[in-house]
């Protein structure tokens, strides 16, 4: 079973071309930091805007950094079939662990549509897959019965990235798949209400500033240890709301920059902060004592 707190880590750039001694520098933090899992080229790790070669570098040099000391999972899905299983394949041929495929954006599929994507992406690759909904991206919302009976049917459908904002749905997928079929929280603010339910873990935005917390929080809800957990949940609120101010990645590599990690850039369509939004973070994580 999938399990942990995984960072979904932002991708640095500088002067328009990833930063790969930034990249270094995240990798080694988050190894120090107790993280558990690394997620490459998710929402946070503006994939769609990242070309295909740039892509396969990136990934060869994340994953032969991080050595095996974690699991490694990346983002592959499109709303193209043939692009999403091409992409999945190359993955596992990279070294990646698992592959995280998004539902189909744009498209708006029915949920047999959503059912039979993901049936033939697993059907064409040899890789665990995690499925993601996350409908406030992609307008789209699998529904529980659909993520059930893909996990119920398809063997190499491993999980669940669960980021609807619904306990109920979520509740569901736990109570009617295997006990090695994994729930992942896909939104920080419900970490441990979704924990609590039944998730083996979580794929976080909120890790890149503070891993070592989201590996505390995981840590203490997966020994079932809930007082101390809803402690350092109500600690995280406020870091969780600022860092999404604005649509994420903004805010976390705003923060990432001021905590001199990375630099402050972006690729269109992602730009800077707005400067009250600017304070408004900074304010926040002096409060966390991240910088000065």
């Amino acid at each position: 079973m999938l399990q942990g707190s995984y960072v979904a880590i932002v991708t640095p750039f500088k002067n328009k071309d990833i930063d790969y001694s930034a990249v270094e520098r995240l990798l080694h933090h988050h190894l120090d930091n107790g993280t558990d899992g690394i997620l490459l080229l998710g929402t946070t790790g503006e994939a769609p805007t990242l070309a295909s070669d740039e892509k396969e570098r990136y990934i060869r040099f994340c994953v032969q950094k991080i050595d095996g000391k974690v699991p490694v999972m990346m983002g592959t899905g499109t709303n193209n079939l043939n692009h999403t299983i091409a992409m999945t394949a190359r993955a596992k041929s990279w070294g990646v662990d698992s592959a995280l495929v998004i539902t189909p954006y744009y498209n708006k599929p029915t949920q047999e549509g959503l059912y039979q994507f993901f049936k033939a992406v697993e059907a064409a690759t040899d890789i665990p897959i995690v499925m993601y909904n996350v409908p406030g991206r992609t307008g789209v919302n699998m529904s529980a019965e659909t993520a059930i009976r893909l996990a119920n049917e398809c063997e190499g459908i491993v999980a669940l990235k669960a980021a609807s904002g619904d306990i109920v749905k979520a509740s569901l997928v736990v109570r009617e798949t295997s006990d090695d079929f994994a729930v992942l929280s896909g939104e920080d603010p419900l970490n441990m209400p979704l924990m609590a339910c039944g998730a083996s873990g979580f794929i976080s935005v909120t890790a890149n500033v503070v891993p070592d917390m989201l590996h505390k929080l995981w840590a203490l809800c997966s020994s079932g240890d809930y007082s101390f957990a809803r402690k350092l949940h109500q600690q995280l609120l406020e870091l969780n709301k600022v860092l999404f101010i604005e649509t994420n990645p903004i805010p976390v590599k705003e923060s990432l920059a001021m905590m001199g990690m990375i630099q402050p850039e972006f690729r269109l369509p992602m730009c800077p902060l707005l400067k009250a939004n600017r304070q408004q973070l900074m304010n926040v994580l002096k409060s966390y004592k991240l910088i000065d």
